[in-house]
């Protein structure tokens, strides 16, 4: 019987683990030092390696042959767990099994002895599915923990864990695998299988696998299933099995747009429809194109081999960077609307336009050009000799948002008047501010993780009873919770029931409420002088105003 790509090349050992070094490295610490705690939370994004370091780990603190807290995989008891017949080794899956008596069979039976094993390890998948009385049950057991046995939960959705069961346990956060890792990891296993491939092909199944081993390896699977023997993975077999859009078409759209021919990229965006592609799954994959321009151009690495994205690279920067907004709100028309051919069709022509209103080649001397052209790549050399001394990523998210600050129209007089507001009833505003930082885990619990995402790098800074200001570390975050009128009543419904009033979010980066605090202190000291200095007049005669300047007020 075939067995799935996954199951034949899941880890066994900790160093077959990829994208979780750190937490491979700390665990098998624990092991070697004998340091194994009564209770494990693995937490992450699916298909990230929870379930098999889980595994891994049972088997290294039973293996009687481990060496350096890796197990040796040919003992018994080794053999016995990869298998799922060792009687001290229990999987559970709390999606099926999420009721108190399940629990409270567990911990019965955890009073109990190992057999053969040293440790008695309970591995509870999905632990997130438990009912709350499921959980008050586990609860009892963790805190009264039996000798050598080991609970090991895991969830992909950690926030809904009671805080109780997290204070009790050691938490290991499984991150998103990289796109690279994963094509790494495919072409070991494709070379193992004696199987041909191409890199574009593996390159574009990571990305589909959103970080997700499993995923990856599954998307595989299917492509093997259409591939010949000769053939092996081919890009276009990859394309056709994640939906992409293939590299080729991309090129000829945006060369068209490059070059403002509004027809021949109307005509490239009917062939995509005619052959069945879905047009949120273009833009997005236009998305993706753009923003690959964007990273050559700024001297990362280049994954495309084909000459006309050579070409597409001479679009300048900043255009690039205004067709990206367009075809965000582009894509948000499309996976909303009822005619995503027509949104698609649309967004085509305003992005032509764009183009077509950008500097062009032909309106600049040659010697011009040429000058620019020598300038572009000093810029590029310039920005690779950069990121060997300093890290460039973070140098990028410190630019980008800068340039959309300006873009992002603040309301600075409403904030104004709303930080005057706090100051006449500073009291009140400070009871609405407590109220609303009190909650703020309690909001970020209650929302989706895209909204939560939106609010991440965010903080309460004031409010009253009919606003909340959020100062943002990130000016585009800002700008997208501003056109949320769905998370604005989120927000709304979650403060009426925590704290009693419900307000309307004001999103603001905090570079720009900064400078308002620091005009708004400006024209409040100005105002106060100015009062002082009538006070002043109003008490020296009017026949004496000439010497108000060498009179000063004593109050008796």
């Amino acid at each position: 019987m075939y067995q799935a790509l996954y199951r034949k090349y899941r880890s066994q050992r900790f160093d077959d683990m990829v994208g979780q070094t750190v937490i491979s490295t700390t665990l098998k610490k624990a092991v070697a030092s004998g340091k194994i705690s009564h209770a494990y939370l693995f937490s992450g994004p699916r298909g990230t390696g929870k379930t098999s370091a889980a595994k891994i780990f049972a088997k290294a603190m039973n293996c009687p042959n481990q060496v350096d807290g890796e197990p040796c995989n040919h003992c018994d008891i080794c053999r016995d767990i990869t298998k799922g017949s060792l009687e001290d080794v229990i999987e559970i899956d709390a999606a099926s099994n999420n009721g108190v008596d399940e629990i409270r069979d567990i911990r019965d039976k955890s009073t109990y002895a190992s057999s053969r094993a040293t440790y008695k390890v309970y591995i509870i998948d999905e632990v997130h599915m438990l009912s709350t009385g499921a959980f008050n049950a586990l609860l009892k057991t963790l805190e009264e923990p039996t000798e050598n046995v080991v609970f090991i939960l895991a969830t992909t959705e950690l926030h809904k864990i009671p805080a109780t069961i997290l204070s009790r346990v050691q938490r290991f956060e499984f991150k998103a695998i990289k796109l690279a890792e994963i094509s790494r990891h495919m072409a070991t296993v494709l070379e193992e299988e004696s199987i041909t491939y191409d890199k574009d092909a593996l390159t574009l199944i990571a990305r589909r696998a959103e970080g997700g081993m499993r995923d990856a390896l599954s998307i595989l699977d299917q492509a093997l299933s259409l591939s010949t023997d000769q053939g092996g993975v081919t890009r276009e077999i990859a394309e056709e099995i994640t939906g992409s859009i293939s590299l080729s078409s991309l090129d000829a759209y945006v060369e068209s747009l490059m070059i403002s021919d509004t027809a021949a990229a109307l005509h490239h965006l009917d062939i995509i429809f005619d052959q069945g592609k879905s047009m949120s799954r273009f833009v997005t994959d236009l998305l993706q194109y753009l923003r690959d321009l964007i990273i050559v151009q700024s001297g990362g690495e280049n994954t495309h081999t084909s000459p006309v994205f050579e070409a597409n690279l001479a679009l300048e920067t900043q255009l690039i960077f205004d067709m990206i907004d367009a075809v965000t709100v582009g894509l948000q028309q499309i996976k909303q609307g009822t005619h995503p051919k027509i949104y698609a069709e649309m967004l085509t022509i305003r992005l032509s336009e764009k183009v077509a209103k950008g500097p062009k080649n032909s309106d600049l001397p040659d010697t011009v050009w040429q000058e620019i052209k020598e300038m572009k790549n000093e810029i590029v050399q310039l920005k690779k000799a950069l990121s060997e001394k300093a890290n460039q990523p973070a140098a990028i998210s410190e630019t980008r948002p800068a340039k959309r600050m300006t873009r992002f129209k603040v309301d600075r007089e409403k904030i104004m008047t709303i930080m005057q507001e706090t100051v006449e009833d500073a009291e009140k505003s400070r009871q609405y501010l407590e109220a609303l930082k009190t909650s703020w885990n309690e909001i970020l619990d209650s929302i989706t993780p895209q909204n939560r995402a939106l609010l991440l790098g965010s903080e309460p800074v004031l409010a009253n009873s009919e606003n909340a200001i959020l100062a943002f570390d990130a000016a585009f975050n800002a700008e997208q919770v501003m056109k949320r009128t769905d998370l604005n009543d989120i927000f709304g419904n979650i403060m009426s029931k925590a704290a009693g009033f419900s307000p309307n979010i004001m999103a603001v980066p905090k570079s720009d409420f900064n400078s308002i605090r620091t005009e708004f202190a400006k024209r409040m000291k100005s105002a106060k002088e100015t009062t002082e200095t009538e006070e002043k007049q109003a008490v020296i005669p009017e026949d004496f105003a000439f010497l108000s300047d060498k009179i000063s007020t004593v109050e008796d």
